[in-house]
């Protein structure tokens, strides 16, 4: 499978000493970030590195490592946007279920260890396939541009 747009992201990924979610939390085009809202206290952008199309991550605003560093405040504004994020991918995708959770500590899978985040990954019946199993590739149906366009429109349509 070709996709070209990953190895921009790894080598970024390994290339800067800085935190890759506070840079992009710094960039100013939001559809070239994939920002889909950027709040208060935090920030919701699609995964460069998807399990699904549609996959989000809640991202506080602060750098913080530790789930038991993040604020009341930044701890419900991650919530209320992720049942947003529900809402607006059964709408855009007609998800069947999701997954929703962290990766807390690069044991535990974070491939960004030192900013922790959750992940919001949608789901559908049959959608794990011999692909992942036998060549680790992922299948996705459509670009993250276009799932990113669909998304903002929606995102702005659900409070």
């Amino acid at each position: 499978m070709f996709a070209p747009w990953r190895l921009e992201v790894i080598e970024t990924y390994k290339s800067t000493a800085s935190c890759i979610l506070c840079n992009i939390l710094k960039m100013e085009d939001d559809e070239e970030a994939l920002i889909l809202e950027r709040a208060e206290e935090s920030f919701v952008l699609m995964n460069k590195f998807p399990y699904s199309n549609g996959h989000l991550m809640f991202v506080p605003n602060r750098h913080v490592k530790e789930w038991s560093e993040l604020t009341a405040q930044e701890l419900e504004e991650m919530m209320r946007l992720s049942q947003k994020a529900v809402k607006v991918l059964r709408d855009c995708f007609q998800c069947e279920a999701f997954n929703l959770g962290a990766n807390l500590g690069a044991a535990a899978g974070a491939g960004i260890p030192d900013h922790l985040h959750l992940h919001l990954v949608p789901r559908w019946s049959g959608d794990t396939n011999f692909m992942p199993v036998l060549a680790e590739v992922k299948v996705l149906p459509e670009h993250l541009k276009q799932s990113y366009k669909k998304l903002k429109k929606a995102w702005g349509l659900v409070s």
